[in-house]
């Protein structure tokens, strides 16, 4: 099982200085509220543990070697130097992350963490067919921001890569070991960027001039062009799912929204809508927390 540990967030957060922050929301747990309620609450109230998710761990080290690519000369960055440093990176993630040795807990002859090591390959392999890492020049990976919104809220989560052209304009890049999202939920998708837009133009006084996702379970990438408009609704939109949680906090009723994401769901035993009962909340339950960003899927 995995361990909860303190967000890494908490350490590169800054000082707010004469601001009572109410509490601090990143996109993924925006996102959890979402979906569930009652899975926001699970994570980031309770903050029950949930056993490594192999999609998840793939995630983690894919992004953790594209981070590793753009350390060498752009001449290096070659598919073949991108193998070379799957393993490597995979057996530091295994060495910061003990638990992970429970990722393929039935694999007793191995074929399991093969064939899932294999499919790493695979996703790094097609990276290279949607960019050419030698000719960028990322400004920022795994880039930590924050801002405070008039409401006191704090925004807060960690961007995969930022890309400034000669110009000044900026490219916001998120990595996806995931497929595309069907059409017609691009918006759900595009969410976690404008989040991070907004943050940017707050603290920048720059509206990014695209915001990327590159899906390299599918191999597509799709691009977004955001105006002030559109980070206007978002700080909207976000302070209505904080409204919300804070309402859910005040009655008890963190609710379970069943859908067809239920069937990944760690805590299906303790849903109600699956037969279960959820434990006590915690006496001194608050979401000032929740804004760690880990979610690399």
């Amino acid at each position: 099982m995995s361990v909860q540990q303190e967000s890494p967030a908490v350490p590169l957060s800054t000082p707010i200085d004469g601001v009572d922050v109410l509490g601090a929301l990143s996109p993924s747990r925006a996102g959890d509220f979402v979906t569930c309620p009652l899975l926001y609450r699970f994570r980031t109230i309770d903050r029950l543990p949930e056993p490594p998710s192999p999609a998840a761990t793939r995630g983690t080290v894919v992004h953790k070697v594209l981070e590793q690519l753009f350390d060498l000369p752009a001449a290096d960055r070659t598919p073949a130097r991108a193998q070379e440093l799957l393993e490597p990176a995979w057996a530091a993630i295994l060495e910061a992350a003990p638990e992970l040795v429970d990722l393929f807990p039935d694999d007793e002859d191995g074929d399991e963490a093969a064939a899932w090591l294999a499919s790493c390959r695979t996703v790094l392999e097609r990276y290279f067919t949607l960019e050419d890492p030698r000719r960028l020049e990322p400004a920022e990976r795994e880039l930590y921001v924050e801002t405070v919104l008039d409401s006191r809220l704090l925004l807060r989560g960690f961007i995969d890569r930022v890309d400034i052209a000669p110009d000044g304009r900026v490219r916001v890049v998120d990595y996806k070991t995931g497929r595309v999202p069907a059409p017609g939920f691009e918006a759900k998708a595009l969410f976690q960027l404008k989040f991070y837009a907004l943050v940017i133009w707050r603290t920048r006084g720059v509206v990014p001039a695209m915001l990327q996702l590159i899906y390299l379970g599918s191999g597509h990438v799709l691009r977004y062009v955001p105006d002030e408009a559109d980070l206007r609704a978002t700080q909207r939109k976000v302070e209505a799912i904080w409204q919300a949680i804070r309402a859910a906090e005040s009655s008890g009723d963190w609710r379970a929204s069943p859908s067809k994401l239920c069937s990944w769901c760690a805590h299906q035993a303790l849903c109600p809508a699956y037969g279960g009962t959820p434990p006590p909340l915690p006496g001194s339950a608050s979401p000032e927390a929740a804004g760690d960003d880990t979610d690399l899927d």
